[in-house]
C-alpha cells in the first residue's frame, strides 16, 4: 500500500501553517495512552490543569467505567505538606477497540504514553493505522509525547511505527516522537484501595516533566510544569544513572542487609546505607560530567542527588522496597540503571566499586509484594540463576558481551562479588 501522492504533498512540513492555525480554534484533545498511575498522577493531571480534553486509554474494564461515570478522579499527595486535588473533565475509551482509539489519535491534538516498555510493541500497528487515516484526513502533525522510562525511546518508536506504515509516508516530518525524563515517584497503592476506588492514585508532589524541545513539530505546548531541554539525551541519562540507579542501590543492598525492611524511608535512616547510595550516585555523576560536560557540573549533579535522597526518605509517601527493586531481567538488562552505569563508567574511566556491589547485590533480591509472593518476572530469573549459574546470566540477562574486554572485566567482576555475597 501506498499513500496517495496528494496526501504526501500534505505532509510537507512548509504546508501545514494553514492546518495549524485551523487546529488553534478546535477544541484541545490530549490523548494519553495508559491511564496507570504516572498517565493519571502526571502526565494527564498535567494537560488537564492547562485547560486539555484528556481522554485516556486503558484495557481495565473498572478504569474505564469509573472515568466515564464520573468524568473526574483524585490525586493524593503524599508528602510535606499533604494535600489532594481533582482531575476534571476526563473521559475513557477501551484500548481493545482499535477503531475508537484510531479516531481518537486521528482527531486529537497531541497524545503520550505511558505505558512500560514492554507493552510498547502492542499499540505501535494501531498508531501507524491512526496516523495514516489522520494524513488523508488533513489533519496536522501529531506530537507524541513518550512518557516511558526508556532510552532511546525516538528510536524505538520509529522503528516500531515504520514497520506498519506504508511505503513513502512521511514520518520524521509528520510525527514528533518527544522523549521525556520521568522523575514523579509513584507509589504501589494497597490492593484494597484499588479495588474500592479504582481511579484514586498517590504521589508525590514533584511535578516537573522535562521533554525534548527539539522533537516538537507543533508550538510547544504552553502547559506548566513542562521543562523543555535541547539536549534531552543528558537528561534521559541523569535519570536513568542517577534517579533509577540510586533508587535501585538503596533497595538491592538494603534488602541484603536488612530484608525484614519494608519501605524506602527505612532503609535511608540507616547512615551507611544512605551514604552507599549517595557514593553510587555521585560515581555515575562523574561519568555524566565526562559524557554531558556542557550540561552537568558537580553544583547542579550535587544539587540534584541531594534532592533525591530527600525524597527517597518522604515517609508519607510509603514507597516499598518491592517496588523498587523489582523485575530484575529489565532493570538488570544492558540498557537499564545498573548495567548500563557501569559501561559508562567504564567507558569515561570512572571508577565504580559501589555501582558494582550494587548489580551484585540485586541476584540476590528476593522482595515480595503485600501478600508475600515474588514479582513472577524475579521467581523467573531465581529459577534461572539457580539452573544456569551467574556467569550465564551476565551474558544473557544483562547482555554483557565476553568478546569485548573491556566487558569481559565487567563479568569477572561481578561474578566475583556475586559469590562473595553468599546470598
Amino acid at each position: 500500500m501506498r499513500v496517495p501522492d496528494t496526501a504526501i504533498k500534505l505532509a510537507r512540513v512548509s504546508e501545514f501553517s494553514t492546518l495549524n492555525c485551523a487546529l488553534k480554534q478546535m477544541p484541545k484533545r490530549f490523548l494519553q495512552y495508559g491511564a496507570g498511575n504516572i498517565g493519571r498522577s502526571f502526565i494527564g493531571a498535567l494537560f488537564a490543569r492547562a485547560g486539555y480534553e484528556v481522554v485516556f486509554t486503558d484495557i481495565r474494564p473498572a478504569i474505564i467505567e469509573a472515568l466515564n461515570r464520573e468524568h473526574r478522579y483524585k490525586v493524593v499527595i503524599h508528602d510535606h505538606p499533604p494535600g489532594e486535588f481533582w482531575v476534571e473533565g476526563v473521559r475513557a475509551v477501551d484500548g481493545h477497540n482499535e477503531e475508537a482509539m484510531i479516531d481518537e489519535i486521528v482527531q486529537c491534538e497531541l497524545m503520550a504514553t505511558s505505558l512500560g516498555p514492554r507493552w510498547l510493541p502492542d499499540i505501535f500497528p494501531i498508531i501507524a493505522r491512526a496516523l495514516v487515516k489522520r494524513l488523508v484526513a488533513g489533519r496536522p502533525p501529531l506530537d507524541i509525547i513518550i512518557a516511558e522510562n526508556l532510552r532511546h525511546a525516538a528510536d524505538v518508536f520509529r522503528d516500531g511505527l515504520r514497520a506498519g506504515l506504508p511505503s513513502g509516508f512521511p514520518l520524521n516530518s509528520y510525527v514528533g516522537l518527544v522523549e521525556t525524563s520521568i522523575g514523579k515517584m509513584v507509589p504501589i497503592m494497597p490492593e484494597e484501595i484499588v479495588q474500592r476506588e479504582p481511579t484514586l492514585v498517590y504521589a508525590e508532589a514533584y511535578n516537573t516533566l522535562i521533554l525534548d524541545k527539539k522533537a516538537f513539530k507543533n508550538p510547544l505546548p504552553q502547559v506548566a510544569g513542562l521543562d523543555f531541554k535541547e539536549n534531552i539525551a543528558a537528561y534521559v541519562d541523569r535519570k536513568l544513572f542517577l534517579h533509577n540507579l540510586g533508587h535501585a542501590a538503596c533497595a538491592y543492598l538494603g534488602h541484603l542487609k536488612q530484608p525484614a525492611l519494608q519501605y524506602v524511608w527505612q532503609l535511608i535512616t540507616d547512615k551507611e546505607l544512605l551514604e552507599f547510595t549517595r557514593t553510587v550516585m555521585w560515581e555515575s555523576a562523574l561519568a555524566l560530567m565526562s559524557r554531558y560536560p556542557g550540561e552537568f557540573n558537580r553544583d547542579n549533579l550535587g544539587a540534584y542527588i541531594e534532592d533525591l535522597l530527600r525524597r527517597f526518605a518522604n515517609r508519607a509517601l510509603g514507597d516499598t522496597v518491592y517496588r523498587l527493586g523489582r523485575d530484575l531481567p529489565r532493570k538488570l538488562s544492558r540498557d537499564d540503571r545498573l548495567i548500563a552505569a557501569l559501561l559508562l563508567d567504564e567507558k569515561m574511566g570512572i571508577s565504580a566499586p559501589k555501582t558494582a556491589l550494587a548489580a551484585a547485590a540485586a541476584f540476590c533480591f528476593k522482595a515480595t509484594d503485600e501478600n508475600g509472593e515474588l514479582f513472577p518476572a524475579d521467581a523467573e530469573f531465581h529459577a534461572a540463576l539457580k539452573h544456569r549459574g551467574i556467569d550465564a546470566m551476565l551474558k544473557e540477562v544483562c547482555g554483557l558481551n565476553p568478546a569485548d574486554p573491556m566487558e569481559q572485566r565487567t563479568i569477572d567482576a561481578l561474578s566475583q562479588m556475586y559469590k562473595t555475597l553468599n546470598c
